[in-house]
């Protein structure tokens, strides 16, 4: 990894953001074929791209359909999207592992404080059953940087987490528990107990195995079950290197290298940065800048609708319709 682009990455401020913004779509454009055939069929090119509204964002579903990548290289690693039987996976070629450890790692302290602080348990049992999970490499990259001898993955072994979580209550150990939300629901069903040494945090995914739920009544079920005030919440994906975080409500931040905006469903190219003024609230489709996707492209259009708020902060509201789902949707309608 280029540590020029890293410091450049990783130390953004707000007011820098769209200079910033713009120097890497014009080296996207350049060094990636792909994304550059997609910005001429739009007409767009740098001479004409002069602010973050005015960036073209690539439709997701390319990642699926093409190799999105920037400058010619050998993947250290690549991420592949989970997915129903037949359906098409998305794949993420990324070049230097370095920048995605950098990314979630960074991500993640600025909201939880330093790693090594905690302990990190994984309930991740169907990204555990496949390869190329970049959820399952994050939550292992910080379970080895926790150093803590109770942090780890639960794949099956529910009573041992049970018994885990008990004794790190006793013991007022501070621990996340990270868990696809399919998985929670059927670990709180079981083991109900008061938690207040540790924070539950949902990735989304029901993936078949229930009936889809609004965020708020997941939340409620977690809520109830483990006596919290609040339930956490990861927003991240397959064509991402990086993810919001939301500490209760449904309400996510993004990380300063990673910006939200609404697009208009029926008008794709309309793109809003925040409400208009005296608006609370905008809804439509989310597009994503996330800046450490450097080497594929750091301008993407989900199939994600949302709700974005003067804060600056964003709920999903479920898929747009006729998307395909993904393992990480989660319904909040």
């Amino acid at each position: 990894m280029d540590r020029q682009w890293n410091d450049k990455i990783f130390n953004v401020a707000e007011a820098g953001f769209e200079t910033l913004a713009l120097e890497i779509f014009e080296f996207q454009y350049e060094r990636n074929a792909v994304y550059r055939a997609f910005c001429d069929a739009l007409g767009r090119n740098p001479q004409t791209v002069t602010s973050l509204a005015s960036i073209p964002f690539l439709p997701v579903g390319f990642f699926k359909t093409h190799v999105i990548t920037t400058t010619a290289f050998q993947p250290a690693v690549v991420f592949e999207s989970s997915g129903t039987t037949g359906m098409v996976n998305s794949r993420h070629l990324v070049r230097d592992t370095g920048i995605y450890e950098e990314s979630f790692e960074k991500g993640f302290e600025r909201v939880y404080g330093p790693v090594k602080d905690l302990v990190i348990i994984g309930l991740l049992p169907s990204y555990l059953e496949r390869a190329n999970s970049s959820l399952v490499y994050m939550v292992d990259k910080l379970i080895a940087r926790s150093r803590k001898p109770d942090s780890g993955f639960y794949l099956h072994n529910t009573d041992k987490l049970a018994a885990t979580l008990q004794r790190l209550e006793l013991e007022k150990k501070r621990s996340v528990l990270i868990g696809v939300t399919f998985a929670l629901l059927d670990f709180a069903g079981s083991f109900p107990m008061p938690l207040a040494h540790c924070m539950i945090m949902e990735t989304g995914g029901m993936k078949g195995r229930r009936q889809e739920m609004i965020r708020a009544e997941v939340q409620s079920i977690l809520q109830h079950a483990f006596t919290l005030s609040s339930v956490h919440s990861e927003y991240g994906m397959t064509e991402l290197l990086s993810q919001a975080y939301s500490t209760g409500g449904g309400r996510f931040n993004c990380p300063p290298w990673m910006k939200v905006l609404i697009r208009e469903e029926e008008d794709p190219l309309s793109i809003r940065l925040s409400p208009p003024p005296g608006a609370a609230v905008i809804s439509g489709a989310v597009n994503i800048i996330d800046l450490a996707n450097i080497y594929s492209c750091s301008f993407i259009a989900t199939d994600d609708a949302a709700k974005m708020y003067s804060d600056g902060r964003f709920e999903i509201l479920g898929r747009l319709d006729n998307s395909d789902l993904r393992g990480c949707s989660l319904l909040t309608i």
